[in-house]
Protein backbone atom coordinates (compact mmCIF):
# COMPACT_ATOMS: atom_id res chain seq x y z
CA UNK A 1 0.00 0.00 0.00
CA UNK A 2 1.41 3.61 -1.05
CA UNK A 3 1.08 6.32 1.85
CA UNK A 4 0.13 9.29 0.99
CA UNK A 5 1.21 12.19 3.59
CA UNK A 6 -1.20 14.13 5.06
CA UNK A 7 -1.18 17.48 5.83
CA UNK A 8 -1.69 18.80 9.06
CA UNK A 9 -4.95 20.10 9.91
CA UNK A 10 -5.33 23.71 10.31
CA UNK A 11 -6.49 25.09 13.26
CA UNK A 12 -8.81 27.91 13.37
CA UNK A 13 -7.87 30.90 15.34
CA UNK A 14 -9.97 30.40 18.58
CA UNK A 15 -12.98 33.45 18.72
CA UNK A 16 -13.40 35.00 22.16
CA UNK A 17 -17.01 35.46 22.90
CA UNK A 18 -17.89 39.21 23.27
CA UNK A 19 -18.68 39.66 26.96
CA UNK A 20 -22.20 40.34 27.97
CA UNK A 21 -20.84 44.35 29.47
CA UNK A 22 -18.95 45.03 26.10
CA UNK A 23 -21.95 43.85 24.16
CA UNK A 24 -24.55 45.80 26.11
CA UNK A 25 -21.74 49.19 25.40
CA UNK A 26 -22.02 48.38 21.88
CA UNK A 27 -26.12 48.74 22.49
CA UNK A 28 -25.58 52.22 24.05
CA UNK A 29 -22.70 53.49 21.88
CA UNK A 30 -25.24 52.39 18.47
CA UNK A 31 -28.63 53.71 20.65
CA UNK A 32 -26.97 57.21 21.30
CA UNK A 33 -25.14 57.66 17.73
CA UNK A 34 -28.28 56.87 15.97
CA UNK A 35 -30.12 59.40 18.54
CA UNK A 36 -27.40 62.19 18.14
CA UNK A 37 -28.05 61.67 14.36
CA UNK A 38 -31.47 62.05 14.50
CA UNK A 39 -31.73 65.33 16.58
CA UNK A 40 -28.97 66.76 13.86
CA UNK A 41 -31.27 66.11 11.18
CA UNK A 42 -33.80 66.94 12.70
CA UNK A 43 -32.41 70.34 13.79
CA UNK A 44 -31.24 70.73 9.88
CA UNK A 45 -34.40 69.71 8.32
CA UNK A 46 -36.03 72.55 10.42
CA UNK A 47 -33.27 75.07 10.47
CA UNK A 48 -31.09 74.71 7.24
CA UNK A 49 -33.37 72.60 4.93
CA UNK A 50 -35.31 74.46 2.23
CA UNK A 51 -39.11 73.63 1.87
CA UNK A 52 -40.80 75.18 -0.73
CA UNK A 53 -44.70 74.32 -0.17
CA UNK A 54 -46.08 77.20 -3.09
CA UNK A 55 -44.02 78.97 -5.63
CA UNK A 56 -45.44 82.31 -6.17
CA UNK A 57 -46.25 84.19 -9.03
CA UNK A 58 -43.63 86.74 -10.51
CA UNK A 59 -46.42 89.48 -10.56
CA UNK A 60 -43.63 92.33 -11.49
CA UNK A 61 -43.16 91.55 -15.00
CA UNK A 62 -45.59 93.78 -16.66
CA UNK A 63 -46.82 92.06 -20.13
CA UNK A 64 -49.38 92.10 -22.37
CA UNK A 65 -50.32 88.69 -24.36
CA UNK A 66 -51.34 89.34 -28.16
CA UNK A 67 -52.09 86.79 -30.74
CA UNK A 68 -50.94 82.82 -30.11
CA UNK A 69 -50.06 82.17 -26.36
CA UNK A 70 -47.50 79.67 -27.98
CA UNK A 71 -45.49 82.31 -29.88
CA UNK A 72 -43.22 84.25 -27.45
CA UNK A 73 -42.78 86.74 -30.04
CA UNK A 74 -46.11 88.12 -29.32
CA UNK A 75 -45.37 89.35 -25.33
CA UNK A 76 -44.49 92.36 -24.98
CA UNK A 77 -43.13 94.02 -21.97
CA UNK A 78 -45.03 97.46 -20.78
CA UNK A 79 -43.89 99.92 -18.66
CA UNK A 80 -45.19 102.63 -16.65
CA UNK A 81 -44.15 106.24 -16.67
CA UNK A 82 -43.81 107.00 -13.47
CA UNK A 83 -43.42 111.62 -12.42
CA UNK A 84 -41.03 110.71 -9.76
CA UNK A 85 -38.81 113.42 -7.42
CA UNK A 86 -36.24 111.59 -5.16
CA UNK A 87 -33.23 111.88 -3.25
CA UNK A 88 -31.12 110.01 -0.86
CA UNK A 89 -34.03 110.48 1.99
CA UNK A 90 -37.32 111.33 -0.45
CA UNK A 91 -39.46 109.92 -2.60
CA UNK A 92 -42.48 111.92 -4.43
CA UNK A 93 -44.59 110.73 -6.62
CA UNK A 94 -48.61 111.35 -7.78
CA UNK A 95 -48.91 108.04 -6.20
CA UNK A 96 -46.91 108.40 -2.87
CA UNK A 97 -44.67 110.55 -0.67
CA UNK A 98 -41.82 108.92 1.50
CA UNK A 99 -39.80 111.06 3.87
CA UNK A 100 -36.98 109.32 6.10
CA UNK A 101 -34.97 110.77 9.08
CA UNK A 102 -31.94 109.08 11.05
CA UNK A 103 -32.32 109.92 14.93
CA UNK A 104 -29.60 109.77 17.39
CA UNK A 105 -30.62 109.93 20.83
CA UNK A 106 -28.31 109.40 24.33
CA UNK A 107 -24.62 109.70 24.84
CA UNK A 108 -21.84 106.62 25.39
CA UNK A 109 -23.34 103.09 26.20
CA UNK A 110 -26.45 104.82 26.36
CA UNK A 111 -27.10 106.35 22.30
CA UNK A 112 -29.39 104.39 20.05
CA UNK A 113 -29.91 105.24 16.34
CA UNK A 114 -33.13 104.65 14.76
CA UNK A 115 -34.70 105.35 11.60
CA UNK A 116 -38.26 106.56 10.65
CA UNK A 117 -39.95 106.71 7.49
CA UNK A 118 -43.02 108.38 7.00
CA UNK A 119 -44.95 107.15 4.11
CA UNK A 120 -48.32 109.00 2.59
CA UNK A 121 -50.48 106.98 -0.07
CA UNK A 122 -53.08 107.54 -2.45
CA UNK A 123 -53.49 104.12 -3.30
CA UNK A 124 -53.53 100.73 -0.33
CA UNK A 125 -52.17 98.49 -3.11
CA UNK A 126 -48.41 100.68 -3.37
CA UNK A 127 -48.16 98.97 -0.17
CA UNK A 128 -47.48 94.94 -0.91
CA UNK A 129 -45.24 92.22 0.76
CA UNK A 130 -42.93 89.54 -1.36
CA UNK A 131 -41.45 86.51 -0.51
CA UNK A 132 -38.08 85.66 -0.70
CA UNK A 133 -37.20 83.69 -4.16
CA UNK A 134 -40.71 84.21 -4.87
CA UNK A 135 -41.69 80.67 -2.89
CA UNK A 136 -43.84 80.53 0.40
CA UNK A 137 -42.03 77.36 2.97
CA UNK A 138 -39.98 77.48 5.69
CA UNK A 139 -35.99 78.22 5.92
CA UNK A 140 -36.26 80.04 2.22
CA UNK A 141 -34.27 83.15 2.27
CA UNK A 142 -32.87 86.38 0.44
CA UNK A 143 -31.64 89.41 2.01
CA UNK A 144 -34.30 91.88 2.29
CA UNK A 145 -32.25 94.32 0.07
CA UNK A 146 -32.52 91.24 -3.04
CA UNK A 147 -36.18 90.64 -2.07
CA UNK A 148 -36.58 94.18 -2.71
CA UNK A 149 -34.59 94.85 -5.97
CA UNK A 150 -36.38 91.64 -7.62
CA UNK A 151 -39.62 93.17 -6.84
CA UNK A 152 -38.96 97.05 -7.82
CA UNK A 153 -39.34 98.16 -4.25
CA UNK A 154 -38.96 102.15 -3.62
CA UNK A 155 -39.09 101.32 0.04
CA UNK A 156 -38.88 98.29 2.44
CA UNK A 157 -38.66 96.96 5.48
CA UNK A 158 -38.18 93.15 7.02
CA UNK A 159 -41.23 91.06 7.40
CA UNK A 160 -42.34 88.78 10.38
CA UNK A 161 -40.16 86.05 9.22
CA UNK A 162 -42.65 84.10 8.69
CA UNK A 163 -40.52 80.57 7.51
CA UNK A 164 -38.89 80.69 11.07
CA UNK A 165 -42.11 78.64 12.56
CA UNK A 166 -44.91 77.05 10.99
CA UNK A 167 -47.57 78.62 12.63
CA UNK A 168 -49.71 81.95 12.60
CA UNK A 169 -51.92 83.06 9.61
CA UNK A 170 -50.57 83.99 7.06
CA UNK A 171 -52.02 86.15 4.06
CA UNK A 172 -50.02 87.55 1.11
CA UNK A 173 -51.24 89.66 -1.22
CA UNK A 174 -54.76 88.30 -1.06
CA UNK A 175 -53.80 85.18 -0.48
CA UNK A 176 -54.05 82.76 2.46
CA UNK A 177 -51.06 80.34 2.86
CA UNK A 178 -51.42 79.57 6.31
CA UNK A 179 -53.91 79.12 8.73
CA UNK A 180 -52.67 78.19 12.24
CA UNK A 181 -54.41 80.25 14.63
CA UNK A 182 -51.75 81.47 17.60
CA UNK A 183 -50.76 84.86 18.62
CA UNK A 184 -51.48 88.47 18.05
CA UNK A 185 -51.23 90.06 14.80
CA UNK A 186 -51.51 92.72 12.46
CA UNK A 187 -53.71 92.87 9.23
CA UNK A 188 -53.32 95.19 6.84
CA UNK A 189 -56.57 96.41 4.54
CA UNK A 190 -57.44 97.38 0.59
CA UNK A 191 -58.79 100.40 2.30
CA UNK A 192 -55.29 101.79 3.96
CA UNK A 193 -55.85 101.19 7.12
CA UNK A 194 -54.19 98.24 9.39
CA UNK A 195 -55.72 96.24 12.44
CA UNK A 196 -53.84 94.53 15.09
CA UNK A 197 -56.01 91.55 16.44
CA UNK A 198 -55.91 88.04 18.15
CA UNK A 199 -55.67 85.47 15.44
CA UNK A 200 -57.79 82.75 17.60
CA UNK A 201 -60.59 85.76 17.48
CA UNK A 202 -60.86 86.84 14.12
CA UNK A 203 -61.19 83.86 11.25
CA UNK A 204 -58.99 84.50 8.33
CA UNK A 205 -62.55 83.73 5.92
CA UNK A 206 -63.58 87.16 8.35
CA UNK A 207 -60.56 88.94 7.03
CA UNK A 208 -60.89 88.49 3.94
CA UNK A 209 -63.73 88.99 3.44
CA UNK A 210 -63.13 92.45 4.80
CA UNK A 211 -60.45 93.01 2.49
CA UNK A 212 -57.44 92.48 4.27
CA UNK A 213 -54.81 91.89 1.87
CA UNK A 214 -51.80 90.79 4.33
CA UNK A 215 -51.14 89.62 7.92
CA UNK A 216 -48.52 89.34 9.57
CA UNK A 217 -47.71 87.08 12.42
CA UNK A 218 -45.13 88.06 14.99
CA UNK A 219 -45.60 90.78 17.10
CA UNK A 220 -46.10 91.45 19.92
CA UNK A 221 -48.91 94.52 19.42
CA UNK A 222 -47.07 97.87 20.60
CA UNK A 223 -50.01 99.98 19.93
CA UNK A 224 -53.91 99.34 19.65
CA UNK A 225 -57.14 101.67 19.24
CA UNK A 226 -54.44 104.63 20.12
CA UNK A 227 -53.44 103.08 23.17
CA UNK A 228 -49.83 101.71 24.47
CA UNK A 229 -50.11 98.22 25.06
CA UNK A 230 -49.22 98.13 28.88
CA UNK A 231 -47.35 94.83 29.72
CA UNK A 232 -44.68 93.89 27.45
CA UNK A 233 -42.71 91.32 30.17
CA UNK A 234 -45.19 88.34 29.30
CA UNK A 235 -44.45 88.83 26.13
CA UNK A 236 -43.72 85.10 24.19
CA UNK A 237 -43.58 84.90 20.50
CA UNK A 238 -42.60 80.89 20.39
CA UNK A 239 -39.48 78.96 21.63
CA UNK A 240 -37.69 78.29 18.59
CA UNK A 241 -34.02 77.24 19.04
CA UNK A 242 -31.51 79.72 19.45
CA UNK A 243 -34.06 82.51 19.99
CA UNK A 244 -33.14 85.76 22.01
CA UNK A 245 -35.00 87.75 24.79
CA UNK A 246 -37.53 89.78 23.11
CA UNK A 247 -37.84 92.22 26.55
CA UNK A 248 -34.02 93.03 26.19
CA UNK A 249 -32.80 95.68 24.33
CA UNK A 250 -32.41 94.52 20.70
CA UNK A 251 -32.82 96.12 16.74
CA UNK A 252 -35.78 96.36 16.03
CA UNK A 253 -38.48 96.75 13.09
CA UNK A 254 -41.79 98.38 13.17
CA UNK A 255 -45.08 99.48 11.35
CA UNK A 256 -47.76 101.79 12.50
CA UNK A 257 -50.62 103.82 11.42
CA UNK A 258 -51.57 107.09 11.48
CA UNK A 259 -54.29 107.58 9.50
CA UNK A 260 -55.35 105.49 6.47
CA UNK A 261 -53.00 105.19 3.79
CA UNK A 262 -50.55 107.09 6.20
CA UNK A 263 -48.08 104.84 7.58
CA UNK A 264 -45.01 104.55 10.04
CA UNK A 265 -42.02 102.11 9.24
CA UNK A 266 -39.69 102.03 12.23
CA UNK A 267 -36.56 100.28 12.00
CA UNK A 268 -33.71 100.31 15.17
CA UNK A 269 -30.15 99.43 14.73
CA UNK A 270 -29.01 97.77 17.89
CA UNK A 271 -25.96 95.63 19.93
CA UNK A 272 -23.35 98.03 18.14
CA UNK A 273 -21.66 101.00 20.07
CA UNK A 274 -23.24 103.71 18.75
CA UNK A 275 -26.49 102.00 19.22
CA UNK A 276 -27.80 99.97 21.92
CA UNK A 277 -31.37 99.12 20.81
CA UNK A 278 -34.61 99.37 22.58
CA UNK A 279 -36.43 97.77 24.60
CA UNK A 280 -40.41 96.94 24.09
CA UNK A 281 -41.77 99.66 26.03
CA UNK A 282 -39.10 102.44 24.46
CA UNK A 283 -40.31 100.98 20.28
CA UNK A 284 -44.09 101.62 21.08
CA UNK A 285 -43.34 105.23 23.14
CA UNK A 286 -41.13 106.12 20.08
CA UNK A 287 -44.34 104.69 17.83
CA UNK A 288 -46.65 106.50 19.94
CA UNK A 289 -44.62 110.15 19.75
CA UNK A 290 -44.88 109.61 15.81
CA UNK A 291 -48.64 109.79 16.19
CA UNK A 292 -49.57 106.19 15.57
CA UNK A 293 -53.19 104.74 16.11
CA UNK A 294 -52.31 101.10 15.55
CA UNK A 295 -47.83 99.59 15.67
CA UNK A 296 -47.00 96.29 15.78
CA UNK A 297 -43.53 94.96 16.13
CA UNK A 298 -41.70 92.52 13.27
CA UNK A 299 -38.77 90.34 13.46
CA UNK A 300 -35.64 92.12 14.81
CA UNK A 301 -32.60 91.15 15.97
CA UNK A 302 -30.27 90.63 12.65
CA UNK A 303 -32.92 91.10 10.72
CA UNK A 304 -33.82 94.31 11.16
CA UNK A 305 -33.25 95.96 7.77
CA UNK A 306 -34.74 99.35 6.08
CA UNK A 307 -34.21 99.52 1.98
CA UNK A 308 -34.50 102.41 0.51
CA UNK A 309 -33.92 103.13 -3.99
CA UNK A 310 -31.11 100.32 -3.78
CA UNK A 311 -29.43 101.27 -0.97
CA UNK A 312 -29.73 99.84 2.83
CA UNK A 313 -30.23 102.78 5.18
CA UNK A 314 -29.46 101.35 8.47
CA UNK A 315 -26.86 98.85 9.91
CA UNK A 316 -27.84 95.76 10.41
CA UNK A 317 -26.10 93.47 12.42
CA UNK A 318 -23.50 96.41 13.05
CA UNK A 319 -21.68 95.38 10.49
CA UNK A 320 -23.45 96.58 7.29
CA UNK A 321 -24.47 92.91 6.93
CA UNK A 322 -27.54 91.58 6.15
CA UNK A 323 -29.12 88.40 7.68
CA UNK A 324 -31.46 86.71 5.01
CA UNK A 325 -34.98 86.91 5.61
CA UNK A 326 -38.27 85.10 4.33
CA UNK A 327 -40.20 87.94 3.04
CA UNK A 328 -40.62 91.79 3.46
CA UNK A 329 -42.91 94.61 3.35
CA UNK A 330 -42.21 97.10 0.77
CA UNK A 331 -43.73 100.29 -1.28
CA UNK A 332 -43.92 100.06 -5.66
CA UNK A 333 -45.44 102.17 -7.96
CA UNK A 334 -48.34 101.17 -10.44
CA UNK A 335 -49.88 98.16 -8.34
CA UNK A 336 -53.11 99.80 -8.62
CA UNK A 337 -55.76 98.33 -10.54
Amino acid sequence: MIKIDEKPTRKEPHKRPISPRKHRWLIITLVIVLAVGGILYSLADRYLIRHVQVVVADENTATVATGNANDSSSTTTTTTEVNATSDDWNYSSDDMKVSIEKVQTGSGSDQIAYYVADVQLTDASSLRTALADNSFGTYITENTSEIAAANNAILAINGDYYGFRDDGVIIRNGTLYRDSPTRDALALFNDGTMKTYNENEISSSELLAEGATNTLSFGPILIQNGEIVSDFSSVKIDNNFGNRSIQDTNPRTAIGMIAPNHYVFVVVDGRQDNSRGMTLAELADVMKGLGATEAYNLDGGGSSTMYFMGRVVNNPLGRNQERGVSDILYLTEGQGS
